[in-house]
């Protein structure tokens, strides 16, 4: 059914027009679709039209630098959610005519506050009822979401980067699926679209990694090319070991390691991390092919010294030393990871995990999960 959606330049014509778009995202993730327009047309007919055609809780993706200015704090320090979405503290304008807060035109004038750059974090009552979502920088690049493809699409549509999202459910309560999708779509006379596609579009004329230098590297687990990426949005560097060669289409053995100073070089007893690095390495030496994308997120937002903060409180009961910045790291960030292996020529990939959790929105990225294989297990 996808070559019945549309194309994504004429979702942006929709959305620069201030018209609604419904987007859709991967069957092996939410297999769910929102209603999306871009916040400036948020009018009190469209979030009365959201909420009775949409029925799910209408959100307001941001970017990240519009949630620091109005000091939006994501509503937990720790995101558990199954698809770790970034939302913040709740909001209500305060005065300036809104008054409940609830109201289709209340929620609209809300909407148009947090888009307003007069509007200072004063101004905004906490908790309240429009959910601003915090939209990870480099869009769908980095995140396969819906939050992220609201902020893309009006930044491409040339408006503000903020959108309003709700999620579609059916007459019965349930979640619309794709068949349902279409079909309301056709109803509505309006555009659909989808993640993927999203990303594909954005793939063509952009990426968030460059090649910088590659070495030979002879180690205690084997030998590797050692290939050096800077990550053009925020400058940071990763690496990927690389082993062998391999045909195009052809499933590789990859491990995508997260960072983690304390376990990667001191060989921590408090997590596993080294063995899974090191074991992984072994491997893939072994197989004759293959590839380890180390990323580096620990130099971000001082996540090493909040992981420290954190050993402290396991000791101690405690979650966080109080005063320590909270940071999050998006573990479904499998953005940049995808196009550095995309770049080494991997399109389907034998991953090497210990997790079972589910791995979804990958196939936008051109990035196929064959298998699922155990490292310590072994």
């Amino acid at each position: 059914m996808e070559n019945l959606l549309n194309t994504i330049p004429e979702a942006i014509e929709d959305v620069k027009a201030g018209k609604l778009i419904i987007i859709v995202d991967d069957d092996d993730r939410e297999n769910e679709g929102d209603f999306m327009v871009a916040a400036r047309f948020a009018s009190p007919e469209v979030v009365n039209f959201m909420a009775t055609h949409g029925k799910g809780l209408i959100c307001v993706p941001l970017t990240e630098d519009r949630c620091d200015e109005l000091q939006l704090d994501l509503m937990v320090g720790k995101n558990t959610a199954t698809h770790e979405t970034n939302f913040t503290i709740s909001v209500d304008l305060i005065g300036k005519g809104c008054t409940t807060g609830i109201s289709a035109s209340d929620r609209s004038k809300t909407i148009q506050a947090l888009i307003d750059p007069e509007t200072r974090p004063a101004e905004l009552g906490k908790p309240g009822h429009i959910f601003p979502l915090r939209s990870k920088d480099g869009g769908v690049l980095r995140r396969a979401g819906h939050t992220e493809a609201a902020t893309d699409l009006a930044l491409l549509a040339g408006l503000e980067p903020a959108g309003v999202i709700v999620e579609i459910m059916k007459e019965d309560g349930e979640m619309a699926r794709l068949p349902d999708l279409l079909k309301i779509a056709a109803d509505l006379n309006i555009k659909i679209i989808s993640i993927k596609d999203l990303i594909e579009y954005r793939l063509q004329h952009e990426t968030l990694i460059k090649k910088e230098v590659a070495v030979k590297m002879p180690t205690a687990w084997g030998d590797f090319d050692l290939v050096a990426y800077t990550q053009t949005d925020n400058g940071t560097h990763h690496l990927a070991l690389v082993k062998g060669e391999w045909k195009p289409e052809e499933p590789v053995l990859v491990r995508v390691h997260r960072s983690c100073i304390v376990g990667d070089i001191f060989g921590s007893c408090l997590c596993n991390c080294s063995q899974l690095l090191h074991k992984s390495m072994e491997i893939i030496d072994q197989e004759g092919k293959g590839v380890v994308v180390y990323m580096n997120q620990e130099s971000i937002g001082g996540a090493l010294i909040n992981k420290l903060y954190n050993y402290i409180g396991a000791e101690n009961g405690i979650q966080v030393k109080p005063g320590a910045k909270k940071q999050q790291i998006d573990q479904r960030d499998y953005g940049v990871g995808a196009q550095i292996l995309r770049s080494l020529g991997v399109s389907k990939m034998r991953l090497l995990s210990d997790n079972p959790k589910k791995r979804a929105g990958l196939s936008g990225y051109g990035i196929e999960i064959t298998d699922v294989e155990p490292i310590l297990k072994r």
